[in-house]
């Protein structure tokens, strides 16, 4: 069952509902999952599915841990210029936020509620990066959109998820029903590939301090925590 163009602009209602909604962004992430369990049941019960294997797998598990040192990195930004984790912790700490895409409305939830926060991430003294798996385009649609003020990278083939245990195959049945998606297009390849959206706070020693991991791409980091542990790396000498 593929998405009619009916439900497709109901989905699109019901985003714009929970974005404006009060509350936390838990609250909006929930209600919108709920929304897409009424509009788009088959899809719903599929991610159920999908998220009970990466549990049963120990999906994200393996993911660096808080007191280890967070793997380094060197990607490109929506620019094409290069970004590497040391250039950015100089800076002051930093939360490293993976995303699955510029389409996803749990991505675009998630990275409202953390430009919201923006200025009192700022005042900590602390930054955001976000990383991606899409080709430079799609980035730069994410963060124009978003009017998202850091950089987002491209981890082109999923390369920077898969060193540290977060990129997951979809399967063939979130294929099926997300087909209405490119994302052949969006990632430059036809693996079918995310990442599992997670949150990293690393402190200017670059050793991990929070994380969240979640293989149910509907969960993340409630931004209350995220500027806890950032304000907590902030305050470390």
């Amino acid at each position: 069952m593929s998405l009619s163009s009916a439900d497709a602009e109901r989905l699109k209602e019901a985003f714009q509902q929970c974005r404006d909604m009060e509350g936390t962004l838990s609250d909006q992430l929930q209600a919108y999952a709920a929304a897409g369990r009424e509009i788009f049941p088959a899809y719903g019960e599929a991610v159920d599915r999908l998220v009970a294997r990466l549990h049963e797998n120990g999906g994200g598990e393996n993911a660096p841990r808080p007191g280890e040192p967070m793997p380094p990195f060197l990607l490109p930004d929506e620019t094409g210029r290069l970004i590497s984790l040391p250039s950015l912790l100089a800076e002051g700490p930093l939360a490293v936020m993976f995303y699955r895409g510029h389409w996803c409305p749990y991505c675009r939830l998630n990275v409202r509620a953390v430009i919201q926060a923006h200025d009192r991430i700022k005042a900590l003294g602390a930054q955001t990066v976000a990383i991606m798996p899409e080709t430079q385009p799609f980035t730069e649609r994410f963060k124009a959109e978003a009017r998202a003020p850091f950089p987002v990278l491209t981890d082109l083939d999923n390369g920077y998820a898969l060193s540290l245990n977060l990129a997951i195959w979809l399967g063939t049945e979130i294929q099926r029903l997300l087909s209405y998606q490119n994302l052949s297009e969006f990632h430059g390849n036809d693996g079918w590939m995310l990442p599992i959206p997670a949150t990293f706070v690393v402190g200017r020693d670059g050793l991990i301090k929070a994380r969240f991991v979640d293989p149910d791409f509907r969960k993340r980091m409630e931004i209350d925590d995220l500027i806890a542990a950032l304000k907590s790396a902030s305050e470390e000498r």
